[in-house]
């Protein structure tokens, strides 16, 4: 019995240790974390050297095993060689660098929280960047809030200020807001089947005043100014608030119009800006895009010719949100969905 009350109070001086270490830890990672909140990471990536690494993999699986060591040691020869010509060349101050190809990628949701990303990537990218260098955007989006893709736009237009050319290539679809960002671009390429346009906007609403008249359900909305709030969810809409609401409509549309126009004035906007959308090929008829074709393509092109480096930006997540965010982000994504169809217009 002694034994026993002896083992279980060991027990229990463990267990009280492992809690208290781990508590300890926990804070001291927090701690760390909350010190580096909102920081993310900055990550280059040599496109180049990934294909030519590539091509050489390639080439030597269709060798023989004596080939192949033949191959290795001629290019660890070569690499060696080219080495020390570029030490050379920056010891005798003769070094010349090609110029680069910056690469983003944007892959735009409906409320374009990825434009955090792509601020921080052209503000990297236009802090080194020179006038013979030019950045290639890789963008797929349907579109969605209009503030979010304005933003996202606005971030591409300093690019073209600060003098970097900028191609836009879309391989699935850039239309609504995902147009309004790609036609900033001095070009735009697309693939043969990718959806380009519907330029327009769109809001829809439901209504449940009738469902909650008819369970005796009230519900009060005071608000201060005639139009803060045209239509609602819950409260009897008027015909003045609906002739409001699609006067907002049509205005942002108007916005979208003059600023497509603005950026592609080649454009007959009146007849493109129908809400209609199309595909690649199409699409270059109507002067929406200027050349068919992929990312892939474009890339390998200007391998030739320029250094290739992918620029992408990410905010450094806490522990607790790595374990938790996943579920509550897809919570919070549904419910702006939702909210944002009820009551914003969506590009």
């Amino acid at each position: 019995m002694d034994l026993l009350s002896l083992y279980g109070l060991f027990l229990a001086k463990v267990v009280t240790l492992v809690v208290a270490i781990g508590a300890l830890v926990v804070l001291f990672v927090g701690l760390r974390q909350r010190k580096s909140a909102g920081k993310g990471e900055l990550r280059l990536t040599d496109l180049g050297e990934e294909y030519r690494e590539m091509q050489r993999e390639m080439r030597n699986a269709r060798l023989n095993p004596a080939e192949q060591k033949l191959s290795i040691k001629a290019f660890k020869k070569q690499e060696k060689a080219e080495g020390k010509a570029k030490k050379l060349q920056a010891k005798n101050g003769a070094t010349k660098n090609k110029s680069c190809l910056y690469v983003l990628d944007f892959k735009g949701s409906m409320d374009a929280h990825e434009v955090t990303s792509l601020r921080e990537e052209i503000s990297a990218v236009l802090a080194v960047a020179t006038p013979q260098d030019e950045v290639l955007l890789r963008l797929e989006s349907p579109g969605g809030v209009v503030h979010g893709y304005g933003l996202a736009a606005s971030q591409l237009a300093r690019l073209r200020q600060g003098g970097i050319r900028l191609t836009v290539a879309v391989d699935k679809v850039a239309a609504s807001g995902g147009y309004m960002m790609a036609c900033v671009a001095d070009r735009i390429v697309a693939a043969p089947f990718a959806i380009i346009g519907s330029i327009g906007v769109v809001a829809q609403i439901p209504n449940f005043s009738r469902l909650l008249k008819k369970n005796d359900i009230d519900v009060e909305l005071h608000t201060a100014g005639q139009f803060k709030r045209t239509l609602t969810l819950f409260g009897e809409n008027t015909e003045e608030g609906r002739e409001k609401f699609r006067e907002d409509l049509n205005e942002t549309h108007q916005l979208f119009k003059q600023f497509v126009g603005e950026h592609r004035p080649s454009l007959d906007i009146d007849a493109v800006a129908t809400g209609e959308h199309w595909f690649g090929t199409q699409a270059r008829e109507k002067g929406l895009i200027d050349a068919i074709g992929t990312s892939d393509d474009l890339l390998i092109a200007e391998m030739q010719n320029h250094e290739v480096i992918a620029v992408h930006y990410s905010r450094r997540k806490r522990m607790m949100d790595r374990f938790t965010g996943s579920a509550a982000e897809s919570v919070d994504r549904l419910f702006l969905r939702w909210l944002q169809r009820s009551e914003k217009p969506l590009l």
